[in-house]
Protein backbone atom coordinates (compact mmCIF):
# COMPACT_ATOMS: atom_id res chain seq x y z
CA UNK A 1 0.00 0.00 0.00
CA UNK A 2 1.00 3.56 -0.80
CA UNK A 3 0.47 6.55 0.93
CA UNK A 4 -1.75 8.05 -2.02
CA UNK A 5 -4.01 5.38 -1.20
CA UNK A 6 -4.89 5.82 2.37
CA UNK A 7 -7.31 7.98 3.29
CA UNK A 8 -7.11 10.61 5.77
CA UNK A 9 -10.45 12.93 6.05
CA UNK A 10 -12.70 12.45 8.45
CA UNK A 11 -15.99 14.62 9.02
CA UNK A 12 -17.17 16.50 12.02
CA UNK A 13 -20.08 17.94 12.50
CA UNK A 14 -20.26 19.52 8.89
CA UNK A 15 -16.69 20.30 9.07
CA UNK A 16 -14.87 18.58 6.32
CA UNK A 17 -10.91 18.21 6.99
CA UNK A 18 -8.41 16.71 4.92
CA UNK A 19 -6.69 15.09 8.00
CA UNK A 20 -7.75 14.69 11.51
CA UNK A 21 -4.69 17.29 13.40
CA UNK A 22 -5.77 20.48 14.89
CA UNK A 23 -3.76 22.75 16.61
CA UNK A 24 -4.67 23.34 20.39
CA UNK A 25 -6.55 26.96 21.29
CA UNK A 26 -3.46 28.82 22.80
CA UNK A 27 -0.63 26.98 21.66
CA UNK A 28 -0.90 28.24 18.12
CA UNK A 29 -1.48 31.86 18.23
CA UNK A 30 -3.25 33.46 15.41
CA UNK A 31 -1.25 30.66 13.43
CA UNK A 32 0.44 33.62 11.37
CA UNK A 33 3.20 33.12 14.05
CA UNK A 34 4.18 29.66 12.57
CA UNK A 35 3.84 30.56 9.29
CA UNK A 36 7.79 30.45 8.84
CA UNK A 37 7.72 27.11 10.19
CA UNK A 38 4.62 24.99 9.57
CA UNK A 39 3.10 24.46 5.78
CA UNK A 40 -0.70 25.66 7.65
CA UNK A 41 -2.72 24.30 4.82
CA UNK A 42 -1.44 20.64 5.41
CA UNK A 43 -3.06 21.42 8.65
CA UNK A 44 -7.12 19.69 9.30
CA UNK A 45 -8.20 22.27 11.10
CA UNK A 46 -6.70 25.53 12.93
CA UNK A 47 -8.06 26.36 16.28
CA UNK A 48 -6.73 30.08 17.48
CA UNK A 49 -6.06 31.45 20.66
CA UNK A 50 -9.13 31.77 22.73
CA UNK A 51 -10.96 35.01 22.46
CA UNK A 52 -13.29 37.60 24.43
CA UNK A 53 -15.10 40.20 23.75
CA UNK A 54 -12.51 42.63 24.85
CA UNK A 55 -8.45 42.82 24.83
CA UNK A 56 -7.24 41.18 27.84
CA UNK A 57 -3.61 41.52 29.28
CA UNK A 58 -4.10 37.80 31.20
CA UNK A 59 -2.48 36.98 34.26
CA UNK A 60 0.73 38.46 35.47
CA UNK A 61 4.07 37.26 35.39
CA UNK A 62 5.66 34.43 36.14
CA UNK A 63 2.73 33.06 34.28
CA UNK A 64 4.64 29.43 32.57
CA UNK A 65 6.30 26.82 34.40
CA UNK A 66 8.06 23.27 33.02
CA UNK A 67 7.24 20.20 35.21
CA UNK A 68 8.17 16.52 34.63
CA UNK A 69 6.56 15.60 31.45
CA UNK A 70 4.64 18.91 30.77
CA UNK A 71 4.42 22.34 32.01
CA UNK A 72 2.30 24.48 33.87
CA UNK A 73 0.84 27.66 32.91
CA UNK A 74 -1.49 30.33 33.78
CA UNK A 75 -1.77 32.70 31.00
CA UNK A 76 -4.99 33.89 31.84
CA UNK A 77 -6.08 33.49 28.40
CA UNK A 78 -4.50 36.60 27.02
CA UNK A 79 -6.01 37.69 23.83
CA UNK A 80 -6.70 40.51 21.23
CA UNK A 81 -10.21 40.67 21.75
CA UNK A 82 -13.14 40.29 18.46
CA UNK A 83 -12.46 43.42 17.20
CA UNK A 84 -8.69 43.40 16.77
CA UNK A 85 -9.24 39.58 15.61
CA UNK A 86 -11.85 40.25 13.03
CA UNK A 87 -9.30 43.54 11.58
CA UNK A 88 -6.28 42.30 12.04
CA UNK A 89 -5.82 38.24 11.98
CA UNK A 90 -9.01 36.99 10.13
CA UNK A 91 -7.89 38.56 6.63
CA UNK A 92 -4.20 35.99 6.86
CA UNK A 93 -6.48 33.42 8.19
CA UNK A 94 -9.06 33.58 5.30
CA UNK A 95 -6.41 32.88 3.05
CA UNK A 96 -5.83 29.24 4.35
CA UNK A 97 -7.69 26.25 3.20
CA UNK A 98 -8.19 24.05 6.27
CA UNK A 99 -11.45 25.27 8.55
CA UNK A 100 -10.95 27.72 10.76
CA UNK A 101 -12.23 27.16 14.39
CA UNK A 102 -12.53 30.43 16.74
CA UNK A 103 -12.32 29.20 20.82
CA UNK A 104 -14.27 31.95 22.71
CA UNK A 105 -14.98 32.55 26.57
CA UNK A 106 -16.64 34.62 28.73
CA UNK A 107 -17.09 35.44 32.44
CA UNK A 108 -21.05 34.86 32.64
CA UNK A 109 -23.50 34.32 30.16
CA UNK A 110 -24.16 37.30 28.48
CA UNK A 111 -20.50 37.54 27.69
CA UNK A 112 -20.70 34.09 25.31
CA UNK A 113 -24.11 35.26 23.93
CA UNK A 114 -22.49 38.31 23.17
CA UNK A 115 -19.30 37.07 21.50
CA UNK A 116 -21.23 34.45 19.88
CA UNK A 117 -23.60 36.81 17.65
CA UNK A 118 -20.29 38.36 16.76
CA UNK A 119 -18.76 35.75 15.52
CA UNK A 120 -22.09 34.37 13.59
CA UNK A 121 -22.17 37.34 11.13
CA UNK A 122 -18.61 37.03 10.42
CA UNK A 123 -17.13 35.17 7.08
CA UNK A 124 -14.40 32.69 7.29
CA UNK A 125 -15.11 30.99 10.46
CA UNK A 126 -16.08 27.52 10.32
CA UNK A 127 -16.79 26.89 13.80
CA UNK A 128 -17.01 28.25 17.68
CA UNK A 129 -15.19 26.44 20.41
CA UNK A 130 -16.66 27.17 23.66
CA UNK A 131 -14.32 27.45 26.47
CA UNK A 132 -16.90 26.38 29.51
CA UNK A 133 -13.86 25.85 32.05
CA UNK A 134 -13.76 29.40 32.90
CA UNK A 135 -15.66 30.98 35.94
CA UNK A 136 -19.37 32.22 35.87
CA UNK A 137 -18.71 35.60 37.76
CA UNK A 138 -21.92 35.95 38.75
CA UNK A 139 -22.11 32.85 40.40
CA UNK A 140 -19.13 33.11 42.83
CA UNK A 141 -16.89 32.26 40.50
CA UNK A 142 -17.57 28.62 39.88
CA UNK A 143 -16.34 27.28 36.58
CA UNK A 144 -19.02 26.50 33.99
CA UNK A 145 -17.81 23.34 33.13
CA UNK A 146 -17.31 21.44 36.54
CA UNK A 147 -21.49 21.91 36.72
CA UNK A 148 -23.32 20.35 34.70
CA UNK A 149 -26.85 22.66 35.27
CA UNK A 150 -24.63 25.86 34.07
CA UNK A 151 -22.95 23.93 31.59
CA UNK A 152 -26.37 23.31 30.11
CA UNK A 153 -27.42 27.04 30.10
CA UNK A 154 -24.34 28.47 28.93
CA UNK A 155 -24.33 25.96 25.72
CA UNK A 156 -27.96 25.66 25.10
CA UNK A 157 -28.11 29.94 25.25
CA UNK A 158 -24.72 29.97 22.88
CA UNK A 159 -27.03 27.65 20.94
CA UNK A 160 -29.56 29.92 20.29
CA UNK A 161 -27.07 32.76 19.33
CA UNK A 162 -25.72 30.84 16.25
CA UNK A 163 -26.17 28.46 13.37
CA UNK A 164 -22.63 28.06 12.89
CA UNK A 165 -21.23 24.46 13.88
CA UNK A 166 -20.54 24.41 17.84
CA UNK A 167 -18.08 22.36 19.32
CA UNK A 168 -17.56 22.34 23.26
CA UNK A 169 -14.55 21.83 25.09
CA UNK A 170 -14.66 20.39 28.40
CA UNK A 171 -12.88 20.59 31.82
CA UNK A 172 -11.72 16.96 32.96
CA UNK A 173 -11.43 19.15 36.85
CA UNK A 174 -15.09 17.20 37.00
CA UNK A 175 -15.75 13.85 39.18
CA UNK A 176 -17.64 12.66 36.75
CA UNK A 177 -17.15 13.76 32.81
CA UNK A 178 -19.65 11.62 31.31
CA UNK A 179 -22.28 14.07 33.00
CA UNK A 180 -21.02 16.79 31.67
CA UNK A 181 -21.09 15.95 28.38
CA UNK A 182 -24.37 14.53 27.69
CA UNK A 183 -25.68 17.73 29.63
CA UNK A 184 -24.11 19.84 26.85
CA UNK A 185 -25.05 17.82 24.11
CA UNK A 186 -28.52 18.16 25.24
CA UNK A 187 -28.10 21.78 25.08
CA UNK A 188 -27.05 21.58 21.08
CA UNK A 189 -23.42 21.06 21.45
CA UNK A 190 -22.45 19.00 18.23
CA UNK A 191 -19.29 18.28 18.89
CA UNK A 192 -16.96 17.40 21.85
CA UNK A 193 -13.44 18.55 22.71
CA UNK A 194 -11.41 16.93 25.74
CA UNK A 195 -9.52 17.14 27.85
CA UNK A 196 -9.25 21.11 28.63
CA UNK A 197 -5.74 21.02 31.10
CA UNK A 198 -6.01 20.23 34.91
CA UNK A 199 -5.66 22.24 37.84
CA UNK A 200 -2.29 22.07 39.23
CA UNK A 201 0.83 23.86 41.28
CA UNK A 202 4.26 24.51 41.89
CA UNK A 203 6.24 25.15 44.62
CA UNK A 204 9.55 26.60 44.81
CA UNK A 205 11.24 25.25 47.97
CA UNK A 206 13.68 27.54 49.07
CA UNK A 207 11.29 30.91 49.08
CA UNK A 208 8.17 28.58 50.07
CA UNK A 209 6.08 30.13 47.15
CA UNK A 210 4.47 29.14 44.75
CA UNK A 211 6.05 29.53 40.87
CA UNK A 212 2.93 31.03 39.43
CA UNK A 213 2.02 34.47 40.41
CA UNK A 214 -1.49 33.04 39.95
CA UNK A 215 -0.73 30.69 42.37
CA UNK A 216 -2.05 27.52 40.41
CA UNK A 217 -2.28 26.88 36.56
CA UNK A 218 -3.41 24.32 34.19
CA UNK A 219 -0.62 21.60 33.45
CA UNK A 220 -0.67 20.12 30.02
CA UNK A 221 1.72 17.67 28.13
CA UNK A 222 2.68 13.98 28.31
CA UNK A 223 2.16 13.63 32.18
CA UNK A 224 -2.15 14.18 31.78
CA UNK A 225 -2.23 11.95 28.13
CA UNK A 226 -3.49 8.63 30.08
CA UNK A 227 -5.88 10.76 31.97
CA UNK A 228 -7.31 12.69 28.64
CA UNK A 229 -7.82 9.41 26.48
CA UNK A 230 -9.50 7.38 29.31
CA UNK A 231 -12.12 10.36 29.48
CA UNK A 232 -12.26 10.36 25.85
CA UNK A 233 -13.26 6.66 25.50
CA UNK A 234 -15.60 7.53 28.44
CA UNK A 235 -17.29 10.35 26.80
CA UNK A 236 -17.57 8.39 23.37
CA UNK A 237 -19.29 5.52 25.37
CA UNK A 238 -21.33 7.94 26.52
CA UNK A 239 -22.69 10.20 23.48
CA UNK A 240 -23.47 10.28 20.29
CA UNK A 241 -21.51 12.96 18.72
CA UNK A 242 -18.10 13.64 17.28
CA UNK A 243 -15.51 14.15 19.83
CA UNK A 244 -12.26 15.89 19.47
CA UNK A 245 -9.01 14.05 21.46
CA UNK A 246 -6.55 16.54 23.39
CA UNK A 247 -3.89 15.99 25.87
CA UNK A 248 -0.42 15.62 25.77
CA UNK A 249 -0.26 14.46 21.69
CA UNK A 250 3.53 14.60 21.13
CA UNK A 251 3.96 11.78 17.74
CA UNK A 252 1.47 9.51 15.56
CA UNK A 253 1.25 7.20 18.08
CA UNK A 254 -0.08 9.28 20.85
CA UNK A 255 -2.50 10.42 18.44
CA UNK A 256 -3.78 6.97 17.57
CA UNK A 257 -4.40 5.84 20.94
CA UNK A 258 -7.21 8.86 20.82
CA UNK A 259 -8.83 7.99 18.04
CA UNK A 260 -8.84 4.40 18.30
CA UNK A 261 -10.45 5.26 22.14
CA UNK A 262 -13.27 7.02 20.06
CA UNK A 263 -11.46 10.44 18.81
CA UNK A 264 -12.71 11.54 15.40
CA UNK A 265 -9.79 13.96 15.43
CA UNK A 266 -6.59 14.94 17.68
CA UNK A 267 -5.52 18.40 18.43
CA UNK A 268 -2.28 19.11 19.57
CA UNK A 269 -0.81 21.75 21.58
CA UNK A 270 2.11 21.32 24.36
CA UNK A 271 4.19 19.39 21.49
CA UNK A 272 3.88 23.17 19.48
CA UNK A 273 5.88 24.40 21.81
CA UNK A 274 8.37 21.91 21.88
CA UNK A 275 8.54 20.69 17.97
CA UNK A 276 6.65 23.30 15.92
CA UNK A 277 6.50 20.83 13.09
CA UNK A 278 4.81 18.03 15.42
CA UNK A 279 1.12 18.64 13.60
CA UNK A 280 3.28 18.11 10.34
CA UNK A 281 4.87 15.04 11.81
CA UNK A 282 2.15 13.77 13.54
CA UNK A 283 -0.25 13.80 9.95
CA UNK A 284 3.21 11.98 8.11
CA UNK A 285 3.01 9.64 11.29
CA UNK A 286 -0.43 8.88 11.23
CA UNK A 287 -0.55 7.99 7.45
CA UNK A 288 2.61 6.05 7.51
CA UNK A 289 0.81 3.90 10.20
CA UNK A 290 -2.09 3.64 7.71
CA UNK A 291 0.15 2.21 5.30
CA UNK A 292 1.94 -0.50 7.25
CA UNK A 293 -1.36 -1.84 8.54
CA UNK A 294 -2.98 -2.10 5.54
CA UNK A 295 -5.82 0.44 6.63
CA UNK A 296 -7.96 2.30 3.83
CA UNK A 297 -9.72 4.68 5.81
CA UNK A 298 -8.83 6.18 9.21
CA UNK A 299 -12.55 5.81 10.27
CA UNK A 300 -11.92 1.89 9.92
CA UNK A 301 -10.06 2.44 13.41
CA UNK A 302 -11.90 5.17 15.21
CA UNK A 303 -13.25 4.21 18.40
CA UNK A 304 -11.84 0.23 17.59
CA UNK A 305 -10.70 -0.14 21.15
CA UNK A 306 -11.00 -4.10 22.28
CA UNK A 307 -11.43 -4.11 25.61
CA UNK A 308 -12.66 -7.84 26.20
Amino acid sequence: MKKSTVDLQVSIAGLSLKNPVMTASGTFGYAGEFVELVDLNRLGAIVVKGLSLEPSIGNPPPRIVETPCGMLNAIGLENVGIKAFTNEKLPFLRTLSPPLIVNIYGKCIEEYCQLARRIEDVEGISAIEVNISCPNVKSGGIAFGVDPQAAFDVISAVRKCISKTMIVKLSPNVTDITQIARSVVDAGADCLSLINTLTGMVIDIETRRPKLANITGGLSGPAIRPVAVRMVWQVAQAVSVPIIGIGGIMTASDALEFIIAGASAVQVGTANFVNPRATLDIIEGIEAFMVQHHIEKLSDITGTLKTG
